[in-house]
């Protein structure tokens, strides 16, 4: 990781705040969760920022992709997705951004250039391979993140896609945001190996594993996975990070100990960031809290932009279907 000297101060205290606008925006959609404001599932991202955060800042989004899993809402913040659209879609209204019939799991912006939000375990893999053939295709100069859990890494699709991917030397870069449960299971439970980015090995890619706690070693790496797999190679990148919260809001967690979760608490993505700019007189802590006051405003002024949206007609049941 270079000296923060060599850092724009403004991207520094971009990526700060778009970490803690994932926070906030995600406390606040969980509160209105247990005010049974918001139904269906609810999987939040709290404890990952840095990761979607970090990779996220490399795009240009209007000319790269970006496909994520069910735990989508960081992701779509960090591509710059209005904050007000993305609560009136976890509320169920028409002002959502899938018009209030995806919820949590579907945020989705193909104008955006954002491809999910996608329900089904390591669905948005292939999907993001094939925006890479488009890609490539058509000769544009884009490239595609795409992003998936560590209980995805073992699904058919991942292989399937990786290979073809390499075959056909496609613009992707695959990011396994290693969290360390899949639902309640201990990824080395259930892998042979706790080195996913070796698995890059297998397709002739280039693979690294980076600390997913620290937003510029993920933006450092995917700097320069990006560069690779726009001259014909795609990556593989592994994340180590650690959700904070459970699977779902439904998930009490009892899978791990109260110890484990404190000690990766105390590498909180946010708070070790916001220390690291104080220490190098970036940002003061006046300067932290009005940022944090900002975030708070925004997540406030979505929910209530939410719940003053109306909900979708009745009509809505047959749009947008694809048969």
């Amino acid at each position: 990781m270079k000296d923060l000297k060599n850092y724009d101060t403004k991207l520094l205290k971009d990526l700060l705040f778009k970490m803690l606008l994932i926070r906030r925006f995600e406390e606040k959609a969980a509160q209105a969760y247990g005010l049974k404001k918001i139904g269906g599932f609810l999987h939040l991202y709290i404890g990952e920022e840095a990761v979607a955060v970090g990779s996220i800042s490399n795009l240009d989004m209007t000319k790269d992709y970006v496909a994520a899993a069910y735990r989508d809402h960081g992701h779509a913040l960090a591509t710059g997705l209005d904050p007000n659209s993305l609560m009136a879609e976890l509320y169920g209204k028409i002002t959502g951004c899938s018009k209030g019939k995806g919820g949590s799991m579907h945020f989705f912006d193909y104008k955006k250039h954002f491809f999910g939000g996608n329900g089904i375990v390591g669905a948005q893999i292939p999907v993001a391979t094939g925006i890479g053939l488009k890609i490539k295709y058509n000769k544009e100069d884009g490239v595609v993140l795409c992003y998936f859990g560590d209980g995805a890494i073992h699904q058919g699709a991942f292989h399937e896609s990786l290979n073809l991917a390499k075959i056909w030397n496609l613009p992707v870069v695959y990011i396994c945001e290693n969290n360390h449960y899949g639902m309640g299971t201990d990824y080395r439970r259930v892998s042979a190996i706790d080195d996913f980015s070796i698995m890059a090995d297998s397709y002739a890619m280039n693979g690294k594993q980076v600390n997913g706690m620290n937003v510029l070693e993920v933006y450092e790496a995917t700097k320069e996975a990006i560069e690779i797999a726009k001259n014909g190679t795609p990556v593989l990148l592994e994340a180590k990070t650690y959700r904070f919260k459970g699977h779902s809001m439904s998930d009490p967690a009892k899978y791990r100990t109260k110890e484990e979760l404190e000690k990766y608490k105390q590498k909180d993505p946010i708070i070790s960031f916001k220390e690291l700019l104080k220490e190098n007189n970036i940002i003061s802590e006046e300067d932290f809290l009005e940022m944090d006051k900002q975030c708070k405003k925004i997540a406030k002024d979505a929910a209530k932009f939410a719940e003053e949206s109306p909900e979708p007609d009745l009509d809505e049941l047959y749009t947008d279907i694809y048969a």
